[in-house]
C-alpha cells in the first residue's frame, strides 16, 4: 500500500471554529475520489513537529483565549512552518490562523501581540465593529461564498509580495477598506471565511490538486 497523503491539522484541539474542521474532512473526502488514503494529526500543545513530514498544513479559527494559548506554544514552529512556505508547499489558514501568518496583532487597548511574522502583514482588532455575515467573493477559481465573523482588521504591509485571495462582492474580507478577501503567497491561502470555506467545492478541488503535487514531490525527495 502506499504511503498516505499527510496532513498536519495545527491545533485541531483548540483551533476549530465555525467548522473549520470540516475543510480538513472535505478534503480528505476528495482525496479518497482520487485514490489517495489521509492520516490526519492534531499538532497540540507541547508536540514536536517538522512540517517537511507533511503534504499539506491546515490552521482553523479559534476564540480569544484559545489563540492566546495557542500564540505561547506556536513560537517554537516557527522556523519549520517558514521553511515550509518558502518552499512553496500548500498550506490553508483560517481566520485566527491566517493571523498568526502576520507580523503582529494589535489590540483595541492598543498592545502588541506580536505573531510568527513570516508574511508582510498585520491586524488591528476593532472590538467596537464586528465584522459579521454572509461573503461572496471572486477568485481565480470561481466564486466562493462562506461566512465571516471577525473583529480583527488585516493590512498587507507588502502588497508586491502578497495578493489577495478574492475580491469582494458581499461582505468585508480583510477589513472594510480594501474590497479583498484573504491572502494568497506562493501555494499559501489565508481567509476570514468559515462555513467551512471547501464546501466551494471549486476551490476545494484546486487545492486537493496542489496537495497531490506536494504528496508527489515529498515522496521523490525521500526515496533519493
Amino acid at each position: 500500500m502506499s504511503e498516505p497523503i499527510k496532513i498536519a491539522y495545527l491545533y485541531e484541539d483548540l483551533m476549530n471554529t465555525y467548522g473549520d474542521s470540516g475543510d480538513v474532512k472535505i478534503l480528505s473526502f476528495l482525496l479518497k475520489e482520487k485514490g489517495y488514503d489521509t492520516q490526519v494529526d492534531n499538532i497540540s500543545l507541547g508536540m514536536k513537529f517538522n512540517a517537511f513530514d507533511y503534504d499539506f498544513l491546515f490552521f482553523g479559527g479559534g476564540q480569544d483565549f484559545e489563540q492566546s494559548v495557542v500564540s505561547t506554544d506556536l513560537k517554537r514552529h516557527r522556523e519549520t512552518i517558514k521553511e515550509y512556505i518558502d518552499d512553496d508547499n500548500p498550506m490553508l489558514c483560517i481566520c485566527g490562523g491566517y493571523q498568526f501568518l502576520g507580523k503582529y496583532y494589535e489590540t483595541s487597548s492598543g498592545k502588541t501581540i506580536p505573531c510568527l511574522d513570516i508574511l508582510p502583514f498585520h491586524t488591528v482588532f476593532k472590538a467596537d465593529s464586528r465584522m459579521i455575515g454572509d461573503t461572496e467573493y471572486k477568485t481565480e477559481w470561481g466564486t466562493v461564498k462562506a461566512f465571516e465573523n471577525h473583529s480583527g482588521r488585516t493590512y498587507f504591509d507588502d502588497k508586491s509580495k502578497l495578493k489577495p485571495f478574492g475580491q469582494m462582492v458581499e461582505g468585508y474580507g480583510n477589513n472594510p477598506d480594501d474590497k479583498q478577501e484573504g491572502m494568497r503567497y506562493k501555494n499559501v491561502i489565508g481567509s476570514y471565511s468559515h462555513g467551512p470555506i471547501l464546501k466551494n467545492e471549486n476551490v476545494a478541488r484546486a487545492i486537493a490538486d496542489k496537495i497531490i503535487a506536494a504528496h508527489k514531490k515529498r515522496l521523490a525527495e525521500t526515496s533519493k
